[in-house]
């Protein structure tokens, strides 16, 4: 029992602390885990079992991990995940100096001939369809910087613009298993594939887009369509030419891209895990990048890996791994059974909606890596997983949505407005967001009680 408060406590400070974010989230999840490692598992515990177990080192150095059935981790870290984002990471890295992402905004916006409301609706789509394969923080990074920019350039407000990209991104996330954290997170833990997601959390995600891209249209068509007309025809614009500086080093990123779209939609009949794909994705980036930039371009990509979020996930891991070897998670789980009277469908609509209003709040990281294991238990008790893992999927990536600090790309979109000298303020963001969110989830609620045959 004393394990279990320490291991609870432990964590809630943790969260706290992570939501105030006074100190950077990755120190605090990796300070979180060396007192789940210490006080937890060591004073308290006495167990080198459970720590062994936690930092879940083993499976690493057995095929099944990298090619084969994959084998499921219990508990603690799952590297399989860390691994894939590490990899993701180099591949987007290489992308974006190769100025990828600059030349498809700039070349779609001369698509339309620099129609504000077009570039409205194109932009959504693209940050739809690209955070289905890349992760939502770098296609808001880049997305949300070329749209201040061209606000300058033809003169409209870009905060509506950047709001609905942010949206759209997280909505575009949760279609597949690698578009958004908690999702790689919930597919490594479950073993589930590319596919299994855009069968399941994809046929959602793509009723209800077409929904949100009416929803946004209707938001902000005329007051884009006045900038428009107050503008006239004198504006200059970058040509999407002149974002490439070297075609060689343009080309390569392109084809790793489509190399590792394909590994990932093909690895439930190639059985190459992730994990795997990750890496290869990292060598074939390294490679392709040496040969068009040479050293300094391996310098620059190593330079710009989000090294604190890898360290976040592993203290996260980690933390959670304390509340499961306690026992704590199985109290929570017992819980939601209990209030939900062993009903499947109030347990999706509990999981679902209660998902959705904590990631609004907290980041949904954290928070889907929590309830991976209340989800393992609950299946245990004979209750189908795929409607529990989806309802996760589908409440925390789109939860996020509900407030700017609920997804990470919500933190990034909102950031590169403010210093572009257009802040976006929170009364400003829910106004839009939240109906469009509640929109989104009532519809999931829906999708979800008939696509499993649940009424």
């Amino acid at each position: 029992m004393a394990a279990q408060i320490a291991a609870i406590i432990i964590f809630v400070a943790m969260f706290i602390m992570i939501v105030f974010d006074v100190v950077e989230r990755h120190i605090v999840t990796l300070a979180s885990g060396l007192l789940v490692l210490t006080v937890v598992f060591g004073i308290f515990m006495h167990s080198w079992t459970a720590i062994w177990d936690t930092l879940n080192f083993s499976p690493i150095f057995k095929l099944p991990f990298w090619y084969g059935e994959a084998e499921e981790s219990t508990s603690g870290v799952n590297w399989s995940t860390i691994i894939f984002i590490l990899g993701m990471m180099v591949m987007v890295e290489g992308m974006g100096l190769s100025g990828f992402f600059r030349w498809l905004c700039l070349k779609i916006a001369g698509a339309v001939k620099y129609k504000t409301v077009p570039i409205l609706v194109c932009f959504m789509i693209m940050a739809g369809v690209l955070s289905m394969f890349i992760d939502s923080i770098t296609v808001i990074l880049f997305l949300a910087a070329v749209t201040a920019e061209l606000a300058r350039l033809l003169k409209f407000n870009p905060v509506p613009m950047i709001i609905a990209e942010i949206f759209c991104a997280n909505l575009g996330g949760s279609a597949t298993m690698c578009g958004d954290p908690p999702n790689i997170i919930i597919g490594t833990s479950f073993g589930f594939s590319f596919f299994d997601f855009l069968t399941n959390t994809g046929v959602i995600a793509a009723i209800c887009f077409v929904v949100i891209l009416f929803y946004f249209f209707l938001c902000f068509r005329k007051d884009l369509k006045k900038s428009e007309l107050e503008r006239g025809d004198d504006i200059q614009v970058m040509d999407a030419k002149d974002a490439i500086t070297n075609k060689t080093a343009f080309v390569f990123p392109i084809i790793v891209f489509a190399i590792s779209v394909v590994l990932l939609i093909t690895h439930a009949q190639t059985t190459l895990s992730v994990a795997t794909i990750g890496v290869i994705a990292a060598i074939l980036t390294v490679i392709t990048t040496f040969i068009a930039s040479g050293r300094d371009g391996i310098v620059h990509i190593i330079k710009h890996i989000d090294y604190k979020t890898i360290l976040f996930f592993v203290g996260l891991f980690i933390s959670v791994g304390g509340l499961e070897q306690t026992g704590a998670l199985e109290a929570v789980a017992g819980f939601i059974e209990k209030v939900s009277g062993g009903n499947i469908i109030a347990v999706s609509a509990i999981i679902l909606w209660l998902s959705a209003i904590a990631s609004a709040f907290i980041d949904n990281i954290p928070f889907a890596a929590t309830m991976v294991p209340v989800v393992k238990l609950m299946n245990q008790a004979g209750m189908p997983l795929d409607v529990l893992a989806y309802s996760l999927s589908i409440g925390t990536d789109i939860g996020g949505n509900g407030t700017p600090i609920g997804a990470s790309a919500n933190v990034v979109g909102t950031s590169v407005a403010a210093k572009e000298g257009h802040p976006i303020s929170w009364g400003t963001y829910c106004k839009y967001c939240v109906p469009a969110t509640i929109i989104v989830l009532a519809m999931s609620t829906v999708c979800i009680l008939f696509k499993y045959n649940l009424i």
